[in-house]
């Protein structure tokens, strides 16, 4: 993609004095012509490029605007390597590795590919995703807007929207932008989407609010209740609450405050745990419980 290799030149032209557009035309293995238009663009975008024809000539970032490449040590060029290699599990492709060892001019002294820690970023079914985040990658970069179907806990629905940001969060991939339908910003589950398209409608000029990750369970003016849960069930509560949610009661047992989004989708959480969780207060959340208990009773008694 065009803008990893403007990444690659970038870099490169941090590291190195100087470099002729055939010597980055062939590390990347497009033609001099292409490298030449990827140098106007980073021009174009604020970097000070020099660019000098001739014997002894070639393409530099102006003095002053460098950086030491010491800046980056070879522990913090592995870190890199490793986000980057993470992103080549959701892809199924060596693209970033790739990326990473062009842009490494001693890669000898400043990375050793095989890393020790890895980050496996897809989906168990890694072709419910991938497809989608490259088909989202390109309607971000060219301001587009995607339309699909939808699959939620209020029902099914046609969509279309802006998007903005791709992002892993929950152990699930999202994407996040402006919905039409809604008029407001949302957030959409990939695998819950389906007839994913790239439109061509552009994206109208607006001042986008920055992204501010939510807890699935903090929602301002939801649904709060109190749960205890068995000490059984300890590791999961860790997971999804935090070490610091830990509060027990005298008998031994994990005493959690929960705000859910809605009642609807508490119960369900709820039942999650089997008969390892049982809501204590409010009252009416408890009965009301019992009651859908209850109800899956008689479904299973007919």
């Amino acid at each position: 993609m065009k803008i990893d290799r403007l990444i690659g030149i970038l870099s490169i032209l941090l590291q190195k004095d100087k470099i002729t557009a055939q010597e980055l035309a062939s590390k990347f293995e497009v033609s001099r012509r292409t490298i030449l238009r990827d140098v106007d663009a980073l021009s174009m975008a604020g970097i000070p490029i020099l660019s000098e024809q001739g014997q002894g000539g070639g393409i530099s970032i102006m003095e002053g605007y460098k950086v030491d490449r010491t800046v980056l040590s070879s522990e913090d060029m592995k870190a890199i390597l490793t986000g980057l290699q993470s992103l080549d599990s959701v892809s199924g492709t060596n693209r970033y590795r790739q990326l990473m060892e062009r842009i490494s001019i001693n890669s000898s002294d400043t990375i050793n590919v095989d890393n020790h820690i890895i980050i496996d970023l897809s989906n168990w079914d890694k072709s419910a995703v991938s497809d989608k985040i490259e088909l989202i990658k390109t309607a971000i970069e060219q301001t587009k807007k995607i339309a699909f179907h939808y699959f939620s806990q209020n029902g099914e629905s046609e969509r279309m929207i802006e998007p903005y940001h791709l992002v892993f969060q929950w152990k699930d991939w999202y994407v996040w932008g402006y919905c039409t339908k809604r008029e407001d910003y949302r957030m959409f589950k990939l695998t819950r989407m389906t007839e994913l398209t790239l439109t061509d409608e552009k994206n109208p000029d607006r001042i986008v609010p920055e992204y501010i990750c939510k807890k699935l369970w903090d929602n301002i003016g939801g649904i709060e209740v109190v749960v205890k849960f068995d000490n059984s069930v300890k590791w999961r509560i860790i997971d999804e609450f935090g070490v610091d949610s830990l509060k027990y009661n005298e008998h031994g047992d994990i005493i959690v405050t929960i705000t859910w989004s809605n009642i609807s989708a508490l119960y369900q959480y709820i039942l999650s745990f089997g008969d390892k969780a049982e809501i204590i207060t409010p009252m009416e959340y408890r009965q009301n419980f019992a009651q859908f208990l209850k109800k899956m009773q008689r479904k299973y008694e007919r």
